[in-house]
């Protein structure tokens, strides 16, 4: 594997990104230190195209005046915890609600996806490092965390790391939109999608988990043979229709390394594969995404549906439900998860 650093471009504060490209064969993934972003994801279709599977910004300023997270790291705490409420170690945390006044959302105001992360190269692979101070975004504890990307045999890995002094949340992802189609392609709602998934996590009007764990049988969220992302999206089922689509996260059970899910392009012939040792899986079909979007790479137009997530990760909401996982690092603790992405062809 190779990696080349080049400039991107600066914040609006005058802060320098760099771009870091790790190729590998025909395919490529270029990382930014703004946000950890995956700016660009390159693997051959089956006629040996280039075809560049991630929405992205060519400018670091479309990726600063965006509000849909395009290809970046997650955290402190990643996905939704309803009114921004945590209990730990005895005492109360108040988080942000920096969606829609209902739920502190991917680690809040400025979360992990706006920091400038520092970089390093050593290994074979990239690590992005950021040291988090206690009190950032409320959350308690001096939490340092680092994100070490490889591309090797056709597979994007992401290895997350983070250690902390004293009790806090940490709920680490990514939140690459993917369009097996190539970026520019449009709806992804041809693409198949198949989740190995028992049960999900129904949600409430605020988008957070309830508490309920429930079984897919019988329902559209239901995708444990391959089925077009957009054969039920509309359907009239509350869950969906509550979510404008998919925004719900699955159940993989069994622990350690293990499928989390399956994708496919007919058009295209690539298949996604991911696997990962987390709790769950956020699986989004791109609902919010809208034309207000600053134009993307080359300059496409993204639009609802253009691109669909997912997101290994604890459980959303875990904070209020004891019996769900919990995303708890302790003082003096280490954590270390893995995601990998796998890149093949179907006929």
């Amino acid at each position: 594997m190779n990696i080349v650093c080049t400039p991107f471009g600066k914040t609006a504060d005058g802060r320098p990104v760099d771009r870091y490209t790790l190729t590998d064969g025909r395919c490529s993934a270029s990382i930014l230190t703004l946000g950890g972003i995956i700016q660009s994801l390159i693997v051959p279709d089956r006629n040996g195209r280039p075809t560049d599977i991630v929405l992205g910004f060519d400018t670091v300023a479309a990726y600063e005046s965006q509000t849909c997270y395009i290809g970046a790291l997650l955290g402190r705490c990643a996905n939704r915890i309803a009114g921004g409420r945590v209990a730990l170690g005895g005492r109360e945390i108040r988080l942000a609600c920096n969606d829609h006044g209902a739920c502190h959302l991917h680690g809040g105001e400025t979360g992990f996806d706006k920091r400038i992360w520092s970089a390093s190269v050593a290994n074979g692979g990239l690590t992005l490092r950021y040291d988090s101070p206690a009190g950032e975004e409320h959350y308690p504890g001096n939490l340092r965390a680092s994100v070490t990307y490889r591309l090797e045999d056709g597979a994007l890995s992401l290895e997350y790391r983070a250690e902390t002094d004293a009790d806090t949340l940490c709920n680490l992802s990514n939140h690459a939109y993917f369009n097996l189609g190539g970026h520019a392609s449009g709806e992804v709602g041809e693409q198949t999608v198949c989740i190995p998934a028992d049960h999900f996590t129904p949600i409430g009007k605020n988008s957070a988990p309830t508490g309920e764990v429930a079984s897919v049988e019988g329902t559209p969220l239901d995708l444990r043979r391959f089925t077009p992302l957009g054969a039920h999206w509309d359907d009239k089922f509350p869950q969906l229709r509550r979510a404008g689509g998919y925004d719900h996260n699955y159940i993989i059970g069994g622990d350690g390394l293990r499928p989390f899910a399956l994708a496919e392009c007919a058009q295209t012939g690539i298949t996604l594969s991911v696997e990962s040792d987390m709790p769950g899986m956020q699986l989004y079909s791109g609902n919010y995404l809208d034309a207000n979007l600053p134009r993307g790479k080359g300059g496409v137009q993204y639009g609802r549906r253009h691109g669909f997530c997912l997101e290994t990760q604890f459980w959303p909401n875990a904070p209020a439900f004891p019996h769900f996982p919990q995303p708890v690092l302790r003082a003096g603790e280490s954590c270390r998860h893995f995601t990998n992405f796998h890149f093949s062809l179907h006929p």
